[in-house]
Formats: structure tokens, C-alpha cells, sequence
């Protein structure tokens, strides 16, 4: 299997020729930033040979063999894993690499996978308080927005590792637009002062959604590190949707302040 990158796509889909489709021959998978640069351009992806009968098209060209690898097997064709930065085939998955999606592996300490146990961290931070506030007999709103947030976390790893687009329309019932505005005036939506030093005089569970917000800006700036090749970000969408999520846990701070969790 090879990876068929942004810049061989860019080379073979110039911005003056606009395919209706992009095939995929069989051997080659596309990289994360080649998928989105296609999709950009509204052009149809489909894995499989180009069907002789079919207007002419642009199809995956050979690729230049992969940089030589100590630890790969000194052939052309995979059997069964591929490198995401080389090209390199493998028939064993080597014990310092991982999966990042399909067969496609990546050291365990690249970004995109530390990215991934951002997200995991704050996943089971959100469980660990749900836990928490459900044992103290606290608010079921609480426990179910949270919720909401967790399901949205999983959506976007599951995004991430399937290498799917990722939408979502609204967080906790708000468009963006809507979360924006609450985020910036909270005095206008409920009432609220901008709270510059959260303390413990706020309550625990204050404390605890403060404690998930920043998490959830750390997320954020892990993908931001993680997803993108060169200058370009790869992953739009979920860099998009993490920047709401964030926006969502500081609301629902100043919704605790506004005692709509009692």
C-alpha cells in the first residue's frame, strides 16, 4: 500500500482542471491532507481502477519508491502495514508504531496520536466528574450536558481515526454563532460577570467545569500542533468544532453561576 500525498493530488488536480472524480487505484491510499484537498474541491473519491469506459479522468500515477527503512522489508509491495512519513511497507507492525488509520502507521509519540490521548484524557476526566456529581446527588442537567460534550469528543475521534469528515451543527442546542455571543457577554445571557480568577468560593462543581474547560483548550492547541502538513491545516473541522467545545464548557460555567444546574 502507498500513500498517495497533498502534492502528487495538487500536481495531477491543478486548480485550472476540475475532475468529476478522483480514482484511487487499487495499492494506494490517500493522505489525510490530499483527502481534504479534494473534498475542497467538491471532486468525488472512488477506490478502484478507472473504468475504461469512463470519460478521462485523473487517476493515482506510480509513486516514487518510498526512502529506504532498516526496518522495512526491502520490497515494493506492502503485505500489511504502510508509513505515513515514508512510504516504507512492513509486515509486521514494529513495536514503537502505531496505527493512525486503515493500515497506515505513525510512531506512538507522532502528534495526531498525542492529539488522540488529549482527547482520551479529557473523555475520561468528563466520566470521572459525571461519576462524581451523580454520587453527591447533584444536577442531572449537569450530568447530561456533560454527556453531550463526551459524545461529541468521541465523534471526533472517531472522525479522526476512521479519517471521515466531522459535523456538528450545534453544542448544547447553540450554533457557533450563538455560542460566540454567549461566550462574550454572559451579563447580556445570564446575568453574569466574566469570572477572572475562578476560586473555590464558587462551588466544587464550578471547580470542575473550570478544570474541563482548560482542559479542553489544551485539546485544542494539541490539534492545532498535530493537524497539519507544511503551512496548511489538514483538519479544519475538527479544529472548528474543538474551539466550540471550549466555548460550551466556559458557558456552562456562567450557567452554574446562574444556578441553572440546581
Amino acid at each position: 500500500m502507498k500513500v498517495i500525498t497533498e502534492a502528487k493530488v495538487r500536481a495531477e488536480v491543478p486548480r485550472s482542471e476540475q475532475p468529476e472524480v478522483y480514482y484511487v487505484e487499487p495499492g494506494y491510499i490517500l493522505s489525510p491532507a490530499a483527502r481534504e484537498y479534494l473534498m475542497g474541491r467538491q471532486i468525488k473519491i472512488i477506490s478502484g481502477p478507472k473504468p475504461g469506459n469512463e470519460p478521462e479522468s485523473v487517476t493515482a500515477a506510480a509513486e516514487v519508491p518510498p526512502m529506504p527503512s532498516a526496518a522495512a522489508q526491502p520490497t515494493t509491495d506492502c503485505a500489511k502495514y504502510v508509513d505515513y512519513t515514508t512510504g516504507a511497507c512492513y509486515f509486521e507492525k514494529p513495536v514503537h508504531m502505531t496505527v493512525l488509520y486503515g493500515d497506515v502507521l505513525v510512531p506512538k509519540d507522532h502528534p495526531q496520536i498525542l492529539f488522540r490521548g488529549k482527547v482520551e484524557s479529557l473523555q475520561a476526566q468528563i466520566i470521572l466528574n459525571q461519576a462524581m456529581i451523580a454520587e453527591r446527588g447533584g444536577s442531572q442537567k449537569l450530568i447530561d450536558d456533560l454527556n453531550h460534550i463526551l459524545t461529541i469528543l468521541r465523534n471526533i475521534l472517531r472522525s479522526h481515526v476512521l479519517n471521515q469528515p466531522l459535523v456538528v451543527e450545534t453544542i448544547l442546542g447553540f450554533t457557533p454563532a450563538q455560542l460566540q455571543d454567549r461566550a462574550k457577554d454572559p451579563l447580556k445571557y445570564y446575568q453574569v460577570e466574566q469570572a477572572s480568577v475562578p476560586d473555590y468560593t464558587r462551588g466544587l462543581e464550578y471547580a470542575q467545569l473550570n478544570q474541563l474547560y482548560t482542559q479542553a483548550r489544551e485539546v485544542e492547541t494539541t490539534a492545532i500542533t498535530a493537524l497539519h502538513e507544511g503551512n496548511r491545516y489538514t483538519r479544519s473541522d475538527i479544529l472548528e468544532v474543538l474551539n466550540r467545545l471550549s466555548s460550551a464548557l466556559r458557558i456552562m460555567m456562567f450557567m452554574h453561576l446562574a444556578g441553572e444546574y440546581k
